[in-house]
């Protein structure tokens, strides 16, 4: 199997994401007291949809080439913007953070899989091996060095979700580099195809967000902190690091793309150390040193 080259604009486009969503989750704990899980969702979506509306409004108007190919938008905006996420928020609500990341380190294993058996992609030892590096970098950041941490460790029934959720992502991944029925034109146009995305999602997040607080589990508590950390992650995580990822995936395929998510761990435990106080170690270098051989290998040719 050929593999893409990993050129240093793709290294770049790859690694910028899981920066914003480690910003994500250090953001999200801060204000979690200030708004449920699916609420913020929402309103995280509702602030990147205004802001790619004034850069491709044409491609929701009725005649637009968008309303053809409106089920694959549908399918992509449920596996990532309303599943993903969704499925991202239960977990953290009913497991614990070190549960939710270590189940997520199967990214890559989901990424190979689901290639295999859905887009009939060849498996190479050089990706096993890979993943098997990326992973390790993974549990070394979640053990903090210490194997008893991880003995200690026992999922629950809530790490189900988190599973269901890599899984979602990787079969979005998977969508993205073989596009089927879009118009190339919206393929062409990044901040189209994102907006087409982001209008289906936004409407899997209102119901999901209209389903928690129908089960009384919804708050929210407007400030000025919710605000401004309302406006980061929509410009963040979520548009520039979508806009990103989606350009890597073009380039170097998924199964390559997938090891990049398991840097998110590592740099939320380096921007924990920046703004929450905690100091890092030895093991988050090699955890780094692990995670980047993993992308090396995997990306041979």
């Amino acid at each position: 199997m050929t593999h893409p080259r990993l050129t240093p604009t793709a290294i770049v486009l790859l690694t910028l994401p899981p920066i914003l969503w480690a910003g994500n989750a250090v953001v999200g704990r801060l204000i979690a007291p200030l708004a449920s899980p699916m609420t913020l969702n929402l309103l995280r979506w509702a602030i990147a949809f205004a802001l790619l509306l004034p850069l491709a409004a044409p491609v929701l108007r009725r005649k637009s080439a968008l309303w053809p190919s409106w089920q694959r938008f549908a399918g992509l905006s449920l596996l990532s913007i309303g599943g993903y996420n969704a499925l991202l928020y239960l977990a953290l609500n009913t497991s614990t953070p070190i549960n939710v990341t270590l189940v997520g380190s199967i990214t890559p294993v989901w990424m190979l899989l689901i290639g295999r058996v859905f887009f009939a992609m060849p498996i190479s030892g050089k990706q096993w091996l890979g993943a098997a590096l990326s992973i390790s970098g993974v549990l070394l950041v979640l053990s903090r060095g210490q194997l008893e941490v991880l003995l200690q460790v026992r999922l629950v029934a809530g790490d189900l979700y988190i599973l269901l959720a890599s899984a979602a992502w990787a079969y979005y991944s998977w969508m993205l580099a073989h596009p089927t029925t879009e118009s190339p034109d919206i393929r062409r146009d990044w901040s189209a195809f994102l907006l087409a995305q982001v209008a289906f999602g936004l409407v899997w997040s209102g119901l999901f967000a209209g389903a928690e607080w129908s089960l009384g589990l919804g708050r929210l508590h407007w400030s000025w902190s919710l605000g401004g950390a309302l406006l980061f992650i929509a410009m963040g995580p979520a548009v520039l690091a979508y806009r990103c990822y989606g350009a890597g995936v073009t380039r170097v395929g998924p199964s390559v793309a997938g090891f990049f998510v398991n840097l998110t761990p590592l740099f939320t435990a380096v921007l924990s150390s920046a703004f929450l106080g905690e100091v890092p170690h030895l093991y988050h270098a090699l955890a780094f040193i692990l995670i980047v051989g993993g992308i090396a290998v995997s990306s041979r040719r």
